[in-house]
């Protein structure tokens, strides 16, 4: 999925939330804390961002905030519906890139269809994780399904470390075998939870579980104390470490704990919990791309743009004197295989597509200030 707003702001991805400082236009003000069993949990509140045009489909977006932008390495999370396709439209999303991250796709219902410029069709089911790589540069398209009546589901992206960003596009799919328990059911699609271990390949600690739960069920669930976790209200009233989670919202817990507690209401319960290895690099996300420096998004917008023939071609790169209007295919294509931008980027970084697709998404503008990464100071 794209983050499609029109006016994307630099977001310096952070551990801990931090006052009388300036990072992020347009985010929440940050996270509610609120006193837990065992510590402090804190709450995150949605913002609603529709995924364009009239008839918008809206997701709602829990990551990143102003204050906290990074659980883990988990940069993103958007989740929608149950919407009524023939009210909303669906999801529509036409050719957009990625570089540096992992976009994870999960469904309670409906169904997706996924192209890719690495070559991959892939229909997302519910129950079923789809995990595209993106690695040095992909594009790809989401559409709803024509058979698709009630869509509901989620998307969340994970930021590479330094080691894994220029590793090719990939992508991978898998269904977990239910975790059940008293009053419980789990499926396990990233990382390892509950006895159960997901076998696709994340490139650092990560956790990825779909938690239904029957009303008045007390989950008391075992977590590596190095990690940190968000718990996503889907539906259902829940409480996390006895703090409860209000509708749509993701509750954050910091490193430290070897034990979350999580109940149900009164009805039952669907649930997101998420969680992981805390990044520890700066980096900076912008738009569709989550990158090191300044330098790094300027370039991958220019080569994306140039790449689909919205903007002339930068002076470093193959495409130089070629026309304007339509994306690399066909004929040139065929001539620029093996070529590269002169700092040895791949060409073409953001790859070929079918022919007839839908037209891709042009980047918006680059803010007027200047992006700065900083550090991720590490939670207490």
């Amino acid at each position: 999925m794209s983050n499609t707003e029109t006016d994307p702001q630099e977001t310096v991805c952070r551990n801990k939330p931090t006052t009388g400082l300036h990072f992020t236009e347009g985010l929440s003000d940050g996270v509610d804390p609120h006193a837990g069993g065992t510590g402090t949990v804190e709450l995150l509140e949605p913002r609603a961002v529709p995924l364009g045009g009239p008839r918008a489909m809206t997701v709602k977006r829990t990551l990143p905030q102003r204050a906290r932008s990074l659980i883990g390495a988990w940069c993103f999370l958007d989740f929608y519906g149950p919407d009524d396709v023939s009210a909303t439209g669906g999801m529509a999303v036409p050719r957009h890139p990625h570089t540096g991250l992992a976009t994870v796709s999960w469904l309670f219902t409906g169904r997706v269809d996924h192209i890719d410029s690495a070559g991959h069709w892939a229909t997302v089911r519910p129950g079923e994780v789809n995990l595209m790589n993106a690695g040095s540069g992909i594009t790809h398209s989401e559409y709803s399904t024509a058979d698709t009546t009630v869509l509901h589901g989620a998307q969340l992206w994970y930021a590479f470390p330094e080691h894994a960003r220029a590793t090719a596009p990939s992508l991978e799919a898998h269904r977990p075998d239910p975790v059940t328990g008293s009053g419980y059911t789990a499926r396990v699609f990233l990382g390892s939870l509950l006895g159960s271990t997901s076998p696709v390949k994340t490139h650092l600690p990560l956790t990825g579980v779909e938690l239904r739960m029957d009303p008045g069920t007390t989950l008391e669930v075992d977590v590596p104390a190095g990690h940190e976790h968000g718990l996503l209200q889907v539906t259902g009233a829940i409480t996390l470490d006895g703090v409860e989670i209000p509708e749509d919202h993701l509750g954050f817990v910091g490193p430290g704990r070897t034990r979350l507690r999580i109940t149900s209401g009164s009805g039952p319960v669907i649930a997101l919990l998420i969680g992981g290895e805390p990044l520890g690099e700066q980096i900076v996300m912008w738009w569709n791309f989550v990158g090191r420096t300044h330098e790094e998004i300027v370039a991958w917008r220019a080569a994306y743009q140039a790449e689909m023939g919205f903007e002339a071609p930068s002076e470093d790169s193959p495409l130089t004197g070629a026309p304007l209007g339509a994306p690399v295919s066909a004929d040139l294509l065929d001539a620029t295989i093996g070529t590269s931008y002169r700092d040895g980027r791949t060409f073409p970084q953001f790859g070929d597509f079918p022919a007839g697709a839908p037209a891709p998404l042009p980047a918006p503008a680059l803010p007027t200030t200047r992006m700065r990464p900083r550090a991720n100071p590490p939670t207490k």
